[in-house]
C-alpha cells in the first residue's frame, strides 16, 4: 500500500470544509502521517495592523471548530491525529503555498477545489498548483455517492515508454488502490486506445485495403494496448479488486464521459508528461480532461519533476 508521510491541508479560512477535513484526517490517521493546516489569506492592511493578531486567531478558532466536527464524525477523540495550524497572509497565494510545501517536505497537499458555476474544471489558483506544486495534489469536491459507495477511477496510458512515465503509471495504480482501500470503494482503471489511421483508411476509393483488413488492424491495436495495460497492472502488484474500463477514443473525450456515466467521485491521474524541466506546462490532453471533470482530483507528478518555484 502506498503511504503518505507529511500531509498539508490548505484552507482560506472562510468556507465550511468538514468533508474535506474528514478525508485529510482519515488519510493522516491511516498513514500515520504528520498533519498540518495552512490558512492562506490575503495580506492584512497596515492601517489595521493592531487587529492582525485577533484576525488571525479568529481564523484559527474557526478551522479548529471544523477540525473537531470532522474528528467527531470519524469517531476520533480530540487527541487523535495531532494537528498544527498556522496562518500565512500575503499576495501570490500559489507561490506561497508551494514554498510552504518545499520548505516542509510535504508529500501530499489537500484543498477544496475552486470551481466555476458549472462545477466543472478548475480556477486559476488550483491550475497553478497543478502545474507547479511538486507533491501529490488532492483537490476535493463534495462526494457524489454515499461513504459506503465511493467510486475511484485512475487514468492510465500503458503505451508511454518513457521510464518516468512508466514509473508514474505504477504509482498511479498503487495510490488509487490505497485510496480505494481507505474508502472501501470501487476502483475503475480507465485506459483509452484507438487505431490512429482508422479514419484515414476507411472508405477511401484510392486505397486497396478492405474494411475487413482495417477491422483486423483495429482489433490488433486494441489487443496490443490491452496486453500492455494488463502487464502494467500486474507489475503494480495491486490486488484484483478493480474493474477495467478499456475504451476506444480520445482520452479528453472518453475520460470525462466515463466519469459522468460511472458517477465517479475521485479521479487519480498524472498531470505532467516530462521531468526535470522547471515550469513545464501541463500536457494538452491532461489540461483538456481537467476542464471537463466535476469530481475530486488526485494529481501526481512524475518522479524527478522540478517546480519552477524555489523554497526561498
Amino acid at each position: 500500500m502506498h503511504r503518505f508521510h507529511n500531509i498539508l491541508f490548505v484552507s482560506h479560512g472562510v468556507n465550511e470544509e468538514t468533508e474535506a477535513l474528514q478525508l485529510a484526517i482519515k488519510l493522516a490517521h491511516e498513514n500515520q502521517a504528520q498533519f498540518h493546516i495552512l490558512i492562506s489569506c490575503p495580506p492584512f492592511p497596515d492601517t489595521l495592523s493592531e487587529y492582525k493578531t485577533i484576525y488571525e486567531q479568529s481564523l484559527i478558532d474557526k478551522i479548529n471548530k471544523f477540525i473537531q466536527l470532522a474528528k467527531s464524525n470519524l469517531g476520533f477523540s480530540k487527541k487523535d491525529v495531532p494537528i498544527h495550524v498556522e496562518v500565512d497572509s500575503g499576495d501570490t497565494p500559489g507561490v506561497r503555498i508551494i514554498r510552504h510545501v518545499l520548505k516542509n517536505s510535504h508529500d501530499l497537499l489537500i484543498k477544496e477545489a475552486e470551481t466555476s458555476e458549472s462545477m466543472k474544471g478548475f480556477k486559476a489558483l488550483d491550475m497553478e498548483l497543478l502545474r507547479k506544486c511538486p507533491c501529490a495534489l488532492f483537490l476535493h469536491r463534495p462526494l457524489k455517492n454515499s461513504l459506503q459507495d465511493i467510486r475511484v477511477a485512475v487514468a492510465i496510458d500503458p503505451k508511454d515508454e518513457e521510464p518516468a512515465a512508466h514509473d508514474l503509471s505504477l504509482r498511479l495504480l498503487q495510490v488509487s488502490h490505497s485510496l480505494n482501500v481507505l474508502y472501501q470503494g470501487n476502483l475503475h482503471i480507465v485506459s483509452c486506445w484507438e487505431f490512429a489511421l482508422e479514419n484515414y483508411l476507411r472508405d477511401k476509393v484510392w486505397l486497396r485495403v478492405s474494411n475487413a483488413e482495417i477491422d483486423k488492424m483495429v482489433m490488433e491495436e486494441k489487443q496490443s494496448h490491452e496486453t500492455l495495460l494488463r502487464k502494467l497492472i500486474k507489475q503494480s502488484q495491486i490486488p484484483r479488486e478493480y474493474q477495467i474500463e478499456h475504451l476506444k477514443g480520445q482520452p479528453e473525450d472518453v475520460i470525462p464521459t466515463t466519469i459522468d456515466h460511472k458517477n465517479i467521485d475521485i479521479l487519480v491521474m498524472g498531470t505532467v508528461a516530462r521531468t526535470g524541466i522547471a515550469g513545464f506546462i501541463i500536457g494538452n490532453t491532461a489540461e483538456n480532461i481537467l476542464q471537463k471533470i466535476d469530481c475530486s482530483l488526485l494529481a501526481l507528478k512524475p518522479p524527478g519533476f522540478v517546480s519552477p518555484v524555489n523554497a526561498y
